[in-house]
Formats: structure tokens, C-alpha cells, sequence
């Protein structure tokens, strides 16, 4: 008896950490956020946001794209694992940004990879659990 629930638990212990990280991670690819994977609609969100922002060429700056600019300027400074941790920090420092999370996060992988002139292993060891992976998806996506 005691060998049976030995055996229980120890299946349970396995099984229940890949159900709950699994079931979270679909969670969060629900999220509006989060890319659709066809990749049309997040570009038709970022041709609107620019069309939008950029009418005057003195107009503010909106907090994300001074994120951005300020983390990608971190990036080509230090490393992009830097720029990443401090993303992260933003994330939790500001969650009104967490939208524009995903976006970021993938500038920045496109930015490491041109940092390192296509070197995409090089640029994907920087990557850490930010805004659901979107760091090495951009490392990926980089065209040239």
C-alpha cells in the first residue's frame, strides 16, 4: 500500500507541474496582447499607433515608445539581457504598459540580433521568461 501511494505521488508530483505550466501558458496567448500568430494583425495595430502618433513632429512622446527607445539605447550599450531585466522591472513598476509588452520585447530581440550582426545564437542566449517568449521570437523574425 505504502509502494502504491509512493507511486501516486510521485506520477502526481510530474504530472500536476506540466498541467498547470501548460494551462497557464495557453492562458496568456489569450490575452489581447498577445500575438495571433498570423502576424497581420499586429502589424496593422503598429501601421495605426504610428500613423496616430506621429502627425507632428513635435508632438509627446507616448511611455511605451520612450520605453522602448530607452531600453533599446540600454541594449546597444550594455547587453540585451540588461535591456530585458529591465522590461521586466517596467512591467511590474508600470502593468499599464503590459500591452505593449510583447512589441517591445520582440524590438528588442530584432535590435540583438542586429547587434550582432545576424547572429541570432548569439542574441537568443540573452533571452529570458519576459512577455511570454516574445524576445526570441523577434530574434527569429529578423529579416537580414
Amino acid at each position: 500500500m505504502k509502494q502504491l501511494a509512493r507511486r501516486l505521488g510521485r506520477s502526481l508530483a510530474f504530472v500536476l507541474p506540466v498541467v498547470l505550466v501548460t494551462t497557464g501558458t495557453l492562458a496568456v496567448t489569450r490575452v489581447p496582447w498577445a500575438p495571433s500568430g498570423n502576424g497581420s494583425g499586429d502589424q496593422q495595430q503598429v501601421l495605426a499607433a504610428s500613423a496616430s502618433s506621429q502627425t507632428s513632429s513635435d508632438a509627446v512622446t507616448n511611455p511605451q515608445d520612450a520605453l522602448r527607445d530607452r531600453l533599446l539605447q540600454q541594449l546597444n550599450n550594455q547587453n540585451p539581457g540588461v535591456a530585458l531585466d529591465a522590461l521586466a522591472q517596467a512591467m511590474q513598476q508600470q502593468p499599464s504598459l503590459t500591452q505593449y509588452c510583447t512589441g517591445i520585447a520582440r524590438d528588442l530581440g530584432q535590435a540583438a540580433v542586429r547587434k550582432y550582426r545576424g547572429d541570432i545564437r548569439r542574441a537568443q542566449s540573452y533571452a529570458r521568461p519576459v512577455c511570454d517568449g516574445s524576445f526570441a521570437a523577434g530574434t527569429l523574425a529578423t529579416n537580414g
